[in-house]
Protein backbone atom coordinates (compact mmCIF):
# COMPACT_ATOMS: atom_id res chain seq x y z
CA UNK A 1 0.00 0.00 0.00
CA UNK A 2 1.61 3.25 -1.17
CA UNK A 3 1.03 6.27 1.11
CA UNK A 4 0.16 9.48 -0.73
CA UNK A 5 0.52 13.11 0.26
CA UNK A 6 -2.70 14.61 1.61
CA UNK A 7 -4.28 11.24 2.42
CA UNK A 8 -5.17 10.45 6.03
CA UNK A 9 -3.66 7.09 6.95
CA UNK A 10 -3.39 4.76 9.91
CA UNK A 11 0.12 4.50 11.33
CA UNK A 12 1.51 2.17 13.98
CA UNK A 13 4.72 3.14 15.79
CA UNK A 14 6.44 0.14 17.37
CA UNK A 15 8.70 1.14 20.25
CA UNK A 16 6.55 4.19 20.90
CA UNK A 17 7.74 4.63 24.49
CA UNK A 18 11.34 5.26 23.41
CA UNK A 19 12.96 8.61 22.69
CA UNK A 20 12.40 8.40 18.94
CA UNK A 21 9.06 6.63 19.26
CA UNK A 22 7.57 9.42 21.35
CA UNK A 23 8.43 12.07 18.78
CA UNK A 24 7.37 9.77 15.96
CA UNK A 25 3.86 9.50 17.39
CA UNK A 26 3.59 13.27 17.88
CA UNK A 27 4.87 14.15 14.41
CA UNK A 28 2.64 11.62 12.64
CA UNK A 29 -0.39 12.97 14.51
CA UNK A 30 0.59 16.55 13.66
CA UNK A 31 0.76 15.53 10.00
CA UNK A 32 -2.94 14.64 10.13
CA UNK A 33 -2.72 10.85 10.32
CA UNK A 34 -4.26 8.46 12.82
CA UNK A 35 -1.52 6.90 14.91
CA UNK A 36 -1.19 4.26 17.61
CA UNK A 37 1.85 3.39 19.67
CA UNK A 38 2.90 -0.16 20.48
CA UNK A 39 5.50 -1.60 22.80
CA UNK A 40 6.32 -0.84 26.39
CA UNK A 41 3.13 -0.75 28.44
CA UNK A 42 1.02 -1.80 25.44
CA UNK A 43 2.59 -5.23 25.69
CA UNK A 44 3.45 -5.91 22.03
CA UNK A 45 6.13 -8.61 21.89
CA UNK A 46 7.78 -8.49 18.48
CA UNK A 47 9.52 -11.76 19.34
CA UNK A 48 6.09 -13.42 19.01
CA UNK A 49 5.34 -13.70 15.27
CA UNK A 50 1.62 -14.21 15.87
CA UNK A 51 1.46 -11.08 18.03
CA UNK A 52 3.32 -9.11 15.36
CA UNK A 53 0.88 -10.31 12.70
CA UNK A 54 -2.11 -9.26 14.78
CA UNK A 55 -0.59 -5.90 15.64
CA UNK A 56 -0.02 -4.65 12.08
CA UNK A 57 -3.41 -5.54 10.63
CA UNK A 58 -5.48 -2.60 9.49
CA UNK A 59 -2.60 -0.12 9.28
CA UNK A 60 -1.18 1.63 6.24
CA UNK A 61 2.29 2.27 7.69
CA UNK A 62 4.30 0.64 10.48
CA UNK A 63 7.43 2.37 11.80
CA UNK A 64 9.74 0.10 13.75
CA UNK A 65 11.55 2.16 16.40
CA UNK A 66 11.98 -0.84 18.72
CA UNK A 67 15.60 -1.87 19.25
CA UNK A 68 18.16 -3.08 21.75
CA UNK A 69 20.19 0.14 21.91
CA UNK A 70 22.43 -0.56 24.92
CA UNK A 71 25.58 -0.65 22.79
CA UNK A 72 28.03 -1.76 25.47
CA UNK A 73 25.69 -4.32 27.05
CA UNK A 74 25.22 -5.93 23.64
CA UNK A 75 28.86 -7.05 23.74
CA UNK A 76 28.01 -9.52 26.50
CA UNK A 77 24.34 -10.05 25.55
CA UNK A 78 24.57 -10.45 21.79
CA UNK A 79 21.93 -13.22 21.56
CA UNK A 80 19.41 -11.01 23.38
CA UNK A 81 20.28 -8.02 21.19
CA UNK A 82 20.00 -10.21 18.07
CA UNK A 83 16.56 -11.37 19.17
CA UNK A 84 15.22 -7.81 19.26
CA UNK A 85 17.23 -6.19 16.47
CA UNK A 86 17.12 -9.01 13.94
CA UNK A 87 14.50 -11.65 14.83
CA UNK A 88 11.91 -9.12 15.98
CA UNK A 89 12.53 -7.03 12.86
CA UNK A 90 12.04 -10.12 10.71
CA UNK A 91 8.72 -10.90 12.40
CA UNK A 92 7.45 -7.37 11.79
CA UNK A 93 8.64 -7.40 8.19
CA UNK A 94 6.97 -10.73 7.46
CA UNK A 95 3.75 -9.56 9.09
CA UNK A 96 3.73 -6.27 7.15
CA UNK A 97 4.41 -8.03 3.84
CA UNK A 98 1.55 -10.46 4.44
CA UNK A 99 -0.85 -7.66 5.38
CA UNK A 100 0.15 -5.27 2.58
CA UNK A 101 1.47 -2.68 5.05
CA UNK A 102 4.42 -0.38 4.31
CA UNK A 103 7.20 -0.87 6.85
CA UNK A 104 9.77 1.75 7.84
CA UNK A 105 12.63 0.16 9.77
CA UNK A 106 15.04 2.39 11.70
CA UNK A 107 18.70 1.34 11.63
CA UNK A 108 22.07 2.82 12.56
CA UNK A 109 25.49 4.09 11.49
CA UNK A 110 27.00 1.24 13.55
CA UNK A 111 26.53 -1.08 10.57
CA UNK A 112 29.63 0.62 9.12
CA UNK A 113 33.24 0.24 10.29
CA UNK A 114 33.90 3.94 10.94
CA UNK A 115 37.05 3.94 8.81
CA UNK A 116 35.74 6.23 6.07
CA UNK A 117 36.88 9.79 5.46
CA UNK A 118 33.80 10.92 3.49
CA UNK A 119 30.10 10.34 4.24
CA UNK A 120 28.99 6.73 3.76
CA UNK A 121 26.76 6.13 0.75
CA UNK A 122 23.54 4.20 1.23
CA UNK A 123 24.96 1.26 -0.75
CA UNK A 124 28.38 1.22 0.96
CA UNK A 125 29.35 -2.26 2.22
CA UNK A 126 28.41 -2.85 5.84
CA UNK A 127 31.22 -3.94 8.15
CA UNK A 128 30.06 -3.66 11.77
CA UNK A 129 32.70 -3.78 14.49
CA UNK A 130 30.40 -4.23 17.50
CA UNK A 131 27.72 -6.69 18.59
CA UNK A 132 25.14 -3.92 18.35
CA UNK A 133 26.22 -3.16 14.78
CA UNK A 134 26.15 -6.83 13.80
CA UNK A 135 22.62 -7.31 15.14
CA UNK A 136 21.35 -4.16 13.42
CA UNK A 137 22.97 -5.20 10.13
CA UNK A 138 21.23 -8.55 10.49
CA UNK A 139 17.95 -6.73 11.05
CA UNK A 140 18.43 -4.77 7.83
CA UNK A 141 19.06 -8.01 5.93
CA UNK A 142 15.95 -9.60 7.43
CA UNK A 143 13.73 -6.64 6.51
CA UNK A 144 14.98 -6.63 2.92
CA UNK A 145 14.43 -10.38 2.65
CA UNK A 146 10.98 -10.52 4.24
CA UNK A 147 9.50 -7.22 3.02
CA UNK A 148 11.33 -5.92 -0.08
CA UNK A 149 8.94 -2.95 -0.31
CA UNK A 150 10.16 -1.52 3.00
CA UNK A 151 12.15 1.61 3.73
CA UNK A 152 15.26 1.23 5.89
CA UNK A 153 16.26 4.56 7.46
CA UNK A 154 19.68 4.67 9.12
CA UNK A 155 20.32 7.36 11.70
CA UNK A 156 23.06 8.35 14.15
CA UNK A 157 23.88 10.40 17.23
CA UNK A 158 20.21 10.75 18.15
CA UNK A 159 19.08 13.14 20.86
CA UNK A 160 15.65 14.20 22.05
CA UNK A 161 13.49 15.32 24.94
CA UNK A 162 12.00 11.89 25.54
CA UNK A 163 14.92 10.08 27.11
CA UNK A 164 18.55 10.06 28.22
CA UNK A 165 20.88 11.45 25.54
CA UNK A 166 24.29 13.06 25.13
CA UNK A 167 23.14 16.72 25.22
CA UNK A 168 21.10 16.24 28.40
CA UNK A 169 24.00 14.46 30.09
CA UNK A 170 26.56 17.09 29.09
CA UNK A 171 24.28 19.98 30.06
CA UNK A 172 23.85 18.48 33.53
CA UNK A 173 27.59 17.93 33.94
CA UNK A 174 28.34 21.46 32.71
CA UNK A 175 26.53 23.01 35.64
CA UNK A 176 27.98 20.52 38.13
CA UNK A 177 31.66 20.60 37.21
CA UNK A 178 34.41 23.13 36.55
CA UNK A 179 36.06 21.11 33.78
CA UNK A 180 34.88 18.55 31.22
CA UNK A 181 37.06 16.33 29.03
CA UNK A 182 35.34 15.30 25.79
CA UNK A 183 36.34 13.01 22.93
CA UNK A 184 37.42 14.93 19.83
CA UNK A 185 38.37 12.07 17.47
CA UNK A 186 34.89 10.68 16.78
CA UNK A 187 32.98 12.54 14.07
CA UNK A 188 29.31 12.27 13.21
CA UNK A 189 25.99 14.04 12.73
CA UNK A 190 23.95 14.96 15.84
CA UNK A 191 20.32 14.36 14.90
CA UNK A 192 17.14 15.49 16.69
CA UNK A 193 14.54 12.73 17.02
CA UNK A 194 11.84 15.16 15.96
CA UNK A 195 13.70 15.92 12.74
CA UNK A 196 14.08 12.21 12.00
CA UNK A 197 10.38 11.63 12.62
CA UNK A 198 9.54 14.52 10.28
CA UNK A 199 11.84 13.08 7.62
CA UNK A 200 10.11 9.69 7.80
CA UNK A 201 6.70 11.34 7.38
CA UNK A 202 8.02 13.30 4.39
CA UNK A 203 9.48 10.15 2.82
CA UNK A 204 6.13 8.40 2.97
CA UNK A 205 4.22 11.46 1.76
CA UNK A 206 6.55 11.64 -1.25
CA UNK A 207 5.92 7.98 -2.11
CA UNK A 208 9.64 7.28 -1.84
CA UNK A 209 10.63 3.97 -3.44
CA UNK A 210 11.68 1.00 -1.34
CA UNK A 211 15.30 1.05 -0.29
CA UNK A 212 17.80 2.43 2.19
CA UNK A 213 17.91 6.07 3.23
CA UNK A 214 20.04 8.03 5.67
CA UNK A 215 18.17 10.08 8.26
CA UNK A 216 20.81 12.29 9.83
CA UNK A 217 21.46 16.01 10.03
CA UNK A 218 23.68 17.55 7.38
CA UNK A 219 27.26 18.56 8.11
CA UNK A 220 29.49 16.87 10.67
CA UNK A 221 31.17 17.56 14.00
CA UNK A 222 33.08 15.80 16.78
CA UNK A 223 31.64 15.09 20.21
CA UNK A 224 33.86 17.89 21.52
CA UNK A 225 32.51 20.35 18.96
CA UNK A 226 28.95 19.33 19.75
CA UNK A 227 29.62 19.78 23.46
CA UNK A 228 30.81 23.33 22.84
CA UNK A 229 27.44 24.10 21.27
CA UNK A 230 25.55 22.34 24.09
CA UNK A 231 27.38 24.27 26.80
CA UNK A 232 26.74 27.53 24.97
CA UNK A 233 23.03 26.76 25.10
CA UNK A 234 23.16 26.29 28.89
CA UNK A 235 25.16 29.44 29.61
CA UNK A 236 27.32 27.41 32.00
CA UNK A 237 30.92 28.46 32.63
CA UNK A 238 32.89 25.24 32.36
CA UNK A 239 36.32 24.57 30.87
CA UNK A 240 36.20 22.09 27.97
CA UNK A 241 39.25 20.01 27.08
CA UNK A 242 39.51 17.73 24.02
CA UNK A 243 40.79 14.18 24.36
CA UNK A 244 40.96 10.92 22.40
CA UNK A 245 38.79 7.81 22.43
CA UNK A 246 41.67 5.93 24.09
CA UNK A 247 41.05 7.98 27.24
CA UNK A 248 37.55 6.54 27.53
CA UNK A 249 37.79 2.80 26.77
CA UNK A 250 34.38 1.18 26.31
CA UNK A 251 33.35 -2.48 25.80
CA UNK A 252 31.97 -1.70 22.32
CA UNK A 253 34.15 0.08 19.75
CA UNK A 254 32.69 3.39 18.55
CA UNK A 255 32.92 4.38 14.88
CA UNK A 256 35.63 7.01 14.49
CA UNK A 257 33.74 8.44 11.52
CA UNK A 258 30.05 7.90 11.00
CA UNK A 259 28.78 10.71 8.78
CA UNK A 260 26.14 9.41 6.37
CA UNK A 261 25.43 10.66 2.85
CA UNK A 262 21.98 11.68 1.63
CA UNK A 263 22.05 10.83 -2.07
CA UNK A 264 19.02 8.53 -1.90
CA UNK A 265 16.90 11.23 -0.25
CA UNK A 266 17.79 13.72 -2.94
CA UNK A 267 17.03 11.17 -5.68
CA UNK A 268 13.58 10.66 -4.13
CA UNK A 269 12.96 14.43 -4.12
CA UNK A 270 13.04 14.62 -0.32
CA UNK A 271 15.14 17.33 1.34
CA UNK A 272 17.66 16.04 3.91
CA UNK A 273 17.58 17.32 7.48
CA UNK A 274 19.32 20.68 7.80
CA UNK A 275 22.74 21.43 9.21
CA UNK A 276 23.34 19.86 12.62
CA UNK A 277 24.24 23.18 14.29
CA UNK A 278 21.14 24.99 13.02
CA UNK A 279 18.94 22.09 14.05
CA UNK A 280 20.55 21.97 17.51
CA UNK A 281 19.81 25.65 17.99
CA UNK A 282 16.18 24.93 17.12
CA UNK A 283 16.02 21.90 19.40
CA UNK A 284 18.06 23.00 22.43
CA UNK A 285 15.35 24.50 24.63
CA UNK A 286 12.95 21.60 24.04
CA UNK A 287 15.61 18.92 24.54
CA UNK A 288 17.40 20.35 27.54
CA UNK A 289 14.35 21.47 29.49
CA UNK A 290 15.54 21.63 33.08
CA UNK A 291 18.54 19.36 32.43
Amino acid sequence: MEPRAGVRERWLVVGASGMLGQDMVEVVRSAGHDVDGAGGSSGLDILDPAAAARAVRGYDVVVNCAAWTAVDDAETHEPEAFAVNAVGAAHLARACAAAGVRLVHVSTDYVFDGAATAPYAEDAPVAPRSAYGRTKAAGEWAVRAEAPGSLIVRTAWLYGAGGPCFPRTMARLAVQKDRLTVVDDQVGQPTWTRDLADLIVRLLAAGAPAGTYHGTSSGQVSWFGFTERIVAATGAEVKLEPTTSDAFPRPAPRPAYSALGHTALEAAGVAPIGDWAERWDAAASAVLGEA
